[in-house]
């Protein structure tokens, strides 16, 4: 099994990363990791749309511009990991998704109009922390539960979160802890696949 670990926690001792690395050591598998804080990914500009029109319109994929994309698509299991930010998660991860999704690499519209997902992987987990109540699960979640069942193929989107964990009192390291019996859950689920 090949697992892509996309991380858009930046913070060295991240609680968000702590969760993560509770599945990433229970998964014997090859890992590829994209840390989205070290990577050099912007956001579209015209230059670089124009440039991936033409080589998607020319089914030119070797181009570097679509190895993110490509790994992405070859992945056997997707692991995002994201703090929950301003309502939602970090730009860089939305520049990571708009690098991502290529039209003939990722899905694909069918001649019907339809889109066709085109990745292999069969799961993706999407793992976040909050320092308060997370609002609305539709911004963050939602968005990238809505890409990978609709645009990119991948049926099953698991969904972790820790919430709560600057609140005045808050019982922290339960609170963690509860995300990692959710994610033993997850860990049955793959083990019995």
């Amino acid at each position: 099994m090949k697992i892509l670990y996309v991380n858009a926690s930046v913070r060295p001792d991240s609680r968000t990363k702590r969760i993560a690395r509770y599945l990433l050591d229970r998964i014997p598998a090859e890992k590829k990791i994209v840390n989205l804080g070290e990577e050099d990914i912007r956001p579209l500009n015209n230059e670089l749309l124009e440039l991936r029109t033409r080589l998607t319109a020319e089914k030119e994929f070797d181009n570097a511009i679509f190895h993110y994309a490509k790994d992405y698509a070859e992945a056997d299991m997707i692991i995002v990991v994201a703090p929950y930010w301003d309502l939602s998660f970090p730009a860089s991860l939305k520049n990571y998704i708009e690098t991502i999704n290529v039209n003939g690499i990722v899905f694909r519209y069918t001649n019907e109009g339809k889109v066709e997902g085109l990745c292999r992987a069969k799961k993706l987990v999407y793992l976040t922390t909050s320092g308060g109540k997370i609002i609305s699960d539709e911004f963050g979640f939602g968005y990238i539960k809505e890409l990978a069942q609709k645009f990119h193929g991948i049926k099953d989107v698991e969904y972790i979160k820790a919430e709560g964990l600057d609140i005045e009192g808050a019982q922290v390291e339960e609170i963690l802890q509860k995300a990692e019996k959710n994610i033993d859950k997850i860990l049955s689920d793959i083990n019995q696949a």
